[in-house]
Parts: structure tokens; sequence; C-alpha cells
């Protein structure tokens, strides 16, 4: 909650206090009624913001029960002097006015007054937990943000590495054969890290962008191929203009090609966003190979990044078994949800 709204909930407490406790017993009992009921007023405005600023932020703790009656009495006590400065010094001085008789001592005062006093006390309490409680909240709430900005920071510098990673081995491969494949396959590579150096900066890119990534991944694997027929890929974007977290697609696209049988059989790969729902899926066969210790690093920070960024907005199906692997993935990209 804003300070200001604050600000208003105070000020409407002490206009409906005022009214409550001073206009309405002044038409009802007279003058000298007003004078002792403003008296109370001051009082108890004096002892509400006192219990709300210094008295509770300083005293209490839930564990140490003592605390908390000591700093009644201390609020108490901030009540009774002021009214008892008013009341019973200045205005018999001034107007011949008192609320108790003349020669009532201080203690029999303060222990009258502990009655009145607890009701500001406690309404004061109240509404310093309540900003407590909406600060708190607040608190809690920024941390878990800044987490979550920092955990996906950090899962977005592992893209890049892996990427990179597997990328070259692909290179070394076509370099190794003096394969003539060798430099558009080195071409294709610095645009894809221009693409990645650029847009991993940003929270979220356009559709097109992200399946402008895999476009030229495909590209790129394509070279290793001599049959590029197995590679069946279908594509219906109909809203490319729609907001994707970059590289949630790519390193399913990655894993296929690393870890797929090409060749016998190739992959199966369809992107559709029907009614602004993302829907990808891919299907390829595995080969025999043992995969390497870095395997699953992107399709686990996808998964991880997909839990912060889509919460209860995505499904993700992977189904692997000894001779194939699919993936089938669908996202809520309508931004008015």
């Amino acid at each position: 909650m804003k300070t200001e709204k604050f600000v208003y909930l105070h000020l409407f407490f002490w206009i409906i206090y005022l009214i409550g406790s001073v206009v309405f017993p002044g038409i009802a009992h007279g003058i000298n009624s007003v004078i002792l009921d403003l008296t109370f007023f001051v009082a108890s405005i004096t002892c509400f913001y006192v219990n709300y600023f210094f008295v509770v932020p300083a005293f209490f703790n839930a564990d140490k029960i003592y605390h908390s009656i000591f700093a009644f009495f201390i609020s108490v006590s901030c009540f009774v002097s002021v009214r008892y400065l008013i009341e019973q010094l200045v205005f018999p001085a001034l107007f011949d006015i008192r609320n108790y008789p003349e020669g009532t001592n201080f203690f029999y005062y303060f222990f009258d007054n502990v009655f009145y006093s607890s009701t500001t006390i406690f309404i004061s309490t109240v509404f310093w937990f309540f900003k407590y409680f909406i600060s708190t909240e607040k608190e809690k709430s920024e941390l878990i943000q800044a987490k979550k900005t920092a955990e996906l920071q950090a899962l977005k510098t592992q893209i890049n590495p892996h990427f990179i990673f597997n990328s070259l081995n692909n290179i070394y491969a076509l370099v190794y054969q003096n394969s003539e494949k060798a430099l558009p396959a080195i071409e294709q590579l610095g645009q894809l890290l221009r693409y990645s150096t650029k847009d991993l900066e940003e929270d979220f890119i356009t559709l097109d962008k992200e399946i402008g990534y895999l476009d030229s991944l495909i590209s790129l694997e394509k070279l290793r191929f001599n049959d590029r027929e197995m590679l069946k890929i279908e594509k219906t974007i109909n809203y490319p203009q729609l907001k994707i977290s970059p590289m949630i697609l790519v390193p399913f696209v990655e894993n296929a090609f690393k870890h797929g049988d090409f060749k016998n059989s190739g992959f199966d790969l369809k992107i559709s966003d029907k009614n602004k729902f993302l829907h990808f899926y891919l299907a390829n066969f595995k080969n025999n190979k043992m995969k390497d210790s870095v395997s699953g690093i992107g399709i686990q920070n996808v998964e991880k990044r997909l839990a912060i960024l889509y919460p209860k907005k995505y499904t993700l199906n992977i189904i692997e078994t000894e001779t194939d692997f699919t993936v089938e993935l669908m996202i809520d990209l309508n931004e008015e949800n």
C-alpha cells in the first residue's frame, strides 16, 4: 500500500473519532463537555502516534511478553500525562474547569485512565501491524522477484557456452574432414552468435526471432547431412510479434541434433501459434552413443525457466524411450492473461 493511502486511512479514522468523541457529545452536553472532550482527543492522538512511531517498533517482541507489557505502560503513561497536564493543571488555572475533583492524586488518575487509553493503544498497534504486514509482504515480494531475476540471469549465462560447445563440435568435424562446408558453417555460427549475444540481454523477444534462431541452427546442422529431406519441418505462424523468452525452443532442437539418429531417420518438427498458444512438437530417433556429461544442461535449463516465467501457463511433456525422444510444449503467449 502506498504512503498516501496510509495517510488517507489515518485521516478517515481521526475524522470519525473526532465526530464520535467531541462533536456529538458537545451537541448533547454543551461547551464544557466539548472542552474536556477535546483534551481527551488531544491525549488520544498524542498517545496514538507515540505508540505507533516509537513504542511498538522499539519494544514489540512476540517471544518476550514482558517487553510488550512494558511498552503498554509506556503508552498509557503518555496518554495519562498529557491528559493530566491539561485537565488538572492548565484548565483549572485558565478556565476553572476540572475533570476530576480537586486533590485527585496522579496515581488514582493514572489507573482510572488505563481503560480509556487502552482502546487508543490497541487501535494504534493494529494500524502499526497492518503497515508492518504490508511492508513485509512487499519486501518479500521484491526479494522473490530479485531471486527470480538473478536465477534467470544465471540460466541465461548457461545457454551461450553450451550452445557454442555443441556448434564448435560440429564445425571441428567439418574442418577435420577438410570439408568445403566448413566455411559456410562458421558463417552460420557467427550469425547465431550475433543473434544470441544481442537478444539474450532481453527478457522477451518476438516469436519470429526465436524461430529465426531455429532456422539458423537447422541451416548450420544441415551442412552435415547428405539427405536433407530427413528433416521434416512444418511451421504455421500467424502471430510473429508474440513475445517469448529467448532460447526457449532452441535447446530441444540442439538436443535432437546432438543425440538423434540421422543415418537412417531424421526428425519431425512442428510449430504453430493457433489462438496465440505456441505449440511445439519435436520427435526424433536416438542414436546408440552414450550421452556426454553435459547433454542435459539445455533441457534442464528450459524446464527451470518455464517454471519461473510461465507458471500455470505451459505444459511440457517429454517422452524418452530406448529408441526415440519426443517433446511437446504448449505455452499460452496471450499477453492479456
